[in-house]
């Protein structure tokens, strides 16, 4: 296994420090315009996990490996204990840097994802590595290709986020094929039964999201006894996002 240095973005602030881990098909990008008001608060910093956005590809997308990314990363930065938010996956990746350093952080934020075992989405992937990049002169040509497998166009949206222009034409920028063999791993619980961090927690979970189902909250509790859980009412997945003021309250009322 080898540590990665992240690609970081950040967002200066006069408070403590605020370290962000995007989700799956995400980047620090995902975390512009939350990260920018959350820089009233906080010295934001947003980072681009390993085959994600412009940090570099790896085939181990083991745990360990993106929270060790992570640790080295923030240690570059100099960032001492600064406070810890990860979504979905990064959420995953956030809740096994502390299981493995509990010294890490001082504050754990989880967003819409359990400390649980999740089926992974093959087909949206398998889409889009079907995509014929020598067919597209534009964007638009490519989400039309995409349109029938993948009907919704605010999810189409986002994962084309990840397209961008190379010099002959359009390449992916995050590391499809890697993620596509590590999918199980993705999809696997984060924490070995028997871990367990003790420092101060919020999960702030969608009330209409689909990731967070009946009995999470006890799973969460046997890894994270201190640990509360804000359900935002109407937000789906993206709890970031459609939660609006009411994410940005469950963030500094901690």
């Amino acid at each position: 296994m080898r540590d990665l240095l992240l690609h970081a973005r950040r967002h200066e602030g006069a408070g403590e420090p605020l370290v962000i881990l995007h989700g799956l098909y995400g980047s620090s990008r995902s975390w512009s315009g939350v990260g920018r008001r959350l820089a009233e608060h906080f010295d934001v910093w947003t980072l681009d996990l390993r085959n994600h956005g412009q940090s570099p590809h790896d085939g181990d997308c083991s745990w360990s490996a993106m929270a060790s990314d992570v640790r080295r990363t923030v240690e570059e930065l100099g960032l001492e204990r600064p406070a810890l938010l990860g979504h979905s996956l990064g959420g995953k990746v956030a809740m096994h840097l502390v299981g493995q350093s509990p010294d890490f952080t001082r504050r754990l934020f989880v967003a819409d994802i359990a400390p649980r075992e999740y089926r992974p989405d093959a087909e949206l992937l398998e889409a889009l590595l079907r995509l014929d990049l020598d067919r597209v002169e534009r964007r638009s040509d490519a989400d039309r290709a995409l349109e029938q497998s993948i009907p919704d166009p605010i999810l189409r949206g986002f994962l084309l986020t990840n397209l961008t222009r190379s010099g002959e034409g359009y390449a992916w920028q995050c590391n499809l094929e890697g993620l596509h063999a590590s999918l199980d791993e993705s999809g696997s619980a984060p924490l070995e039964v028997g871990t367990s961090w003790d420092g101060p927690t919020r999960f702030i979970v969608g009330g209409a999201s689909e990731y967070w189902q009946r009995g999470d909250e006890q799973t969460v509790r046997s890894f994270f006894p201190a640990a509360d859980v804000v359900v935002l009412q109407g937000a789906g997945h993206n709890v970031h996002v459609e939660g609006g003021e009411a994410f940005l309250e469950a963030l500094l009322s901690v």
